[in-house]
């Protein structure tokens, strides 16, 4: 295991269908942090520590990729060409539809939830992940959806740009749990990132109206990452060297999120 999670627990969950690594770490309620493309890397434990420190369980499952590894452009390149082209856990071109893998994620979020209490689970997705915190909220434990950079359905077509990547009856039941429970979401993105569009978030205002915080970050916020513009807000563009960036700021609102709705 890379140091970066040696300070982990690793355990195989298995909710009948599909079987996979989650590192856990952490007490309190808990928060399932879902990697984005290449990996579990570094700078998402980073985050991840952080939620801890505030005083909440993560649970990171490994979804893809080889975890603890850093991140480079080719890493990345191969790990995405495996998501389109051969993983069928992940409908990376579906408009109306989340990813086979979000059961497992719903199951997880339930374990954890009956192993660590408080008043729910907070899940972030980021990246290939980003829309998977949404569809989870079919499953009632669910309680504080974060959508990092969604990045699914992939496409430059109007339709594609738009597309929220969920079913009609996960908005159904987000929509009537967002009323019915006083809940909300959280949505993070730079303006200038062409694979998380304004449509795209255009399309979470039309759906959930005051219940979606959409927070817009300008291009100029992010931390330069060789071989990467401007898109991964709490990971590879976060600007950690300065505390009031607006990178950190949305990372403390992130994780002030997280602690009020599950009650940390």
């Amino acid at each position: 295991m890379n140091d970066v999670l040696k300070a982990y627990t690793k355990f195989d969950f298995d909710h009948g269908r599909r079987t996979r690594p989650v590192y856990r770490r952490g007490s309190g309620p808990a928060v399932v942090i879902i990697h984005e493309m290449p990996g579990l890397h570094p700078l998402v434990v980073r985050f991840a520590d952080r939620v801890v420190a505030a005083g909440m369980t993560v649970f990171l499952p490994s979804l893809f990729g080889q975890p603890g590894r850093p991140v480079s452009p080719g890493y990345a390149i191969g790990e995405m060409f495996k998501g389109i082209c051969i993983r069928r856990e992940f409908s990376v071109w579906a408009k109306d539809q989340s990813s086979p893998i979000v059961d497992w994620l719903r199951a997880l979020a339930k374990q954890a939830h009956e192993e660590c209490g408080g008043k729910g689970v907070g899940a972030v997705g980021m990246c290939f992940t980003g829309n998977f915190a949404l569809a989870m909220m079919t499953e009632p434990s669910v309680v504080a959806p974060v959508l990092s950079q969604p990045s699914l359905p992939l496409g430059f077509s109007a339709a594609a740009k738009a597309a929220m990547g969920v079913s009609a009856n996960e908005i159904a039941c987000a929509r009537k749990r967002f009323t019915d429970e006083n809940l909300s979401m959280i949505g993070l993105r730079f303006k200038g990132d062409p694979i998380v569009t304004k449509e795209r978030f255009q399309s979470f205002r039309d759906a959930f109206g005051d219940k979606f915080e959409a927070i817009e970050l300008e291009d100029e916020d992010a931390e330069p990452a060789p071989g990467f513009g401007p898109h991964s807000v709490l990971t590879l563009n976060l600007r950690d060297g300065d505390p009031n960036s607006m990178t950190r700021q949305t990372e403390r609102r992130v994780i002030a999120f997280f602690k009020e709705r599950t009650g940390a």
